[in-house]
């Protein structure tokens, strides 16, 4: 059995080195050393020895622009998006509600104040964009209201006071008062609908995946522009999304 003083070391170790995959996990660019120490809040040198570490097995990459995500992290990726029980219960699920509805049918999981694309099937009407598998999104918007309104009060509390910014795409802000209200009527329809929140013109129609303590990681949308999703269509929509959240609760093991 190791000794304590060398577990906790080493549990410390490894704190870290996930603090500083994730600081470059959510950068857009390559960082320096000095940002990535900087953000992940840890002296340079210590920082200099992780990454050493990383960029050794691949998890990291460095060139004249400094540190980025390395190529051994598709491995993992792969890894999960092959045997995760939730992505293989919810893709024939996405496959019918994009076939039945034409939209572009996603599914979201939660990762603390964020959430995550893990699967999209493409409708009869592509979006003019794609969100690419793995992308980071936030939680008070679009399909995020779906997951945000199953949170406990103590939890949304949290959330909402580090939310430091709740405008749409459109300039449109929103107050704490209205968000709450809104994420009411999310839970007593169980569905969230959002029209130019993220993108001008865009609109999506969201339910969480139903789990037996009442809460929510997940979530499935569809999604089109606004004339594919029009106001009068949005009850049936709902109706499907939560059939589909169903379906895909019922086949997880």
């Amino acid at each position: 059995m190791p000794e304590p003083a060398k577990s906790a070391t080493s549990m410390r170790s490894l704190e870290r080195a996930i603090d500083i995959l994730e600081v470059i996990d959510s950068s857009h660019h390559a960082l320096r050393l000095t940002d990535v120490a900087r953000q992940a809040g840890l002296p340079i040198p210590t920082t200099q020895r992780i990454l050493g570490v990383l960029e050794a097995r691949g998890r990291v990459e460095r060139d004249a622009g400094g540190y980025r995500p390395g190529v051994g992290l598709v491995f993992g990726a792969h890894a999960y998006l092959t045997t995760n029980p939730l992505l293989n219960a919810a893709r024939p699920v996405l496959q019918d509600l994009a076939t039945a509805t034409g939209l572009t049918a996603s599914l979201f999981k939660r990762i603390g104040w964020s959430r995550v694309v893990l699967a999209r099937v493409s409708g009869a009407a592509p979006l003019r964009y794609e969100l690419p598998i793995g992308e980071r999104l936030p939680l008070h918007l679009g399909a995020g209201k779906a997951l945000t309104a199953h949170m406990p009060d103590d939890e949304l509390s949290e959330f909402l006071d580090q939310l430091t910014d709740h405008t749409y795409a459109d300039g449109a802000t929103v107050s704490r008062d209205d968000f709450l209200a809104e994420l009411g009527t999310i839970r007593s329809l169980g569905y969230s609908h959002a029209r130019g929140e993220r993108e001008p013109g865009m609109a999506s129609v969201a339910a969480a995946v139903p789990v037996p303590d009442g809460g929510a990681t997940a979530a499935v949308q569809v999604a089109g522009t606004a004339a594919d999703v029009p106001e009068d269509r949005v009850a049936e929509l709902g109706a499907e999304l939560r059939r589909a959240a169903l379906a895909i609760s019922r086949r997880l093991p």
